[in-house]
């Protein structure tokens, strides 16, 4: 196994240093754990390419965070996108979610969102076991909801998709049961080979997908690992306050995917 190099500007904080502990046991010398006295150091350490990624978060808020990745890690492809996102990785049992954007872009438009798909499309490809399935969220299903902007916003990155990107499986406008319940799904959207099959989950904005994540994780007993930021130019999670040792340790596992497969491209 190829070592990756993750950096914690929070390695003092009790919680990290448990999940360090078990990131060690499982990962042995696949694993640098690095440290970092702050944000902007452990930044500067991923961009002269010290380290491969960053976690961070736990004792800073995502404002802090993403300001420094944006400063001085950098944008990834800036002549394609100036957006940043952010997913979650939602696992329950055997279930697992990618859902985007839940805490970077508060009010994207068209183009924004556009962007945000295929951010979470790159990532759902790494951390997922199967092909990833988009479903775009929405209060309606295909047309159940009336003529509204939203819905219309929806539909037109749907088609871009499907034009520009016709391998990616993406649907929408699809409300929630019709994205995940099968049965559900091929009776609000027949013949959709996404509905009731999603994996994938984009929601409007940030309202919706932080509450979204925080029902999953709360009310559903889904573990939450992420935000995983996504447009820069290494791997990076910036951790909620509230994350457990079980949550740390999902972000260092999805972090060396991310790395193992950015290197490999």
């Amino acid at each position: 196994m190829n070592r990756v190099k993750i950096v914690f500007p929070e390695y003092g904080n009790e919680v990290v240093k448990s999940a360090l502990n078990l990131a060690k046991e499982k990962y042995g010398d696949g694993l640098e754990i690095l440290t970092a006295e702050s944000v902007e150091e452990a930044c500067e350490k991923v961009r002269d390419n010290i380290a491969d990624a960053m976690v961070a978060g736990i004792d800073h808020t995502s404002r802090e965070i993403i300001l420094s990745c944006r400063d001085i890690i950098g944008v990834k492809n800036p002549k394609i996108t100036k957006i940043f996102s952010a997913s979650f990785v939602l696992e329950r049992n055997d279930e697992i979610y990618v859902l985007g954007d839940a805490a970077a872009c508060k009010n994207p438009d068209e183009d924004m969102l556009f962007d945000v798909v295929l951010q979470t499309y790159e990532t759902a490809k790494t951390v997922l076991n199967e092909p990833p399935k988009i479903a775009m969220l929405s209060f309606s299903t295909l047309g159940s909801g009336g003529d509204d902007k939203s819905i219309s916003r929806i539909r037109n990155i749907v088609s871009r998709i499907h034009e520009a990107y016709p391998e990616i499986a993406i649907d929408g406008e699809l409300q929630l049961d019709a994205a995940i319940d099968k049965e559900i799904g091929d009776k609000k959207a027949p013949g959709s080979t996404v509905a009731g099959r999603a994996n994938v989950l984009i929601v409007p904005d940030l309202n919706s997908g932080n509450i979204l994540y925080k029902a999953m994780e709360r009310f559903g007993g889904f573990t939450a690992a992420g935000p995983i930021l996504q447009g820069f130019k290494a791997p990076v999670s910036d951790l909620s306050r509230g994350s457990t040792v079980e949550d740390v340790l999902s972000a260092i596992d999805i972090e060396i995917k991310l790395v193992k497969a950015k290197n490999n491209a």
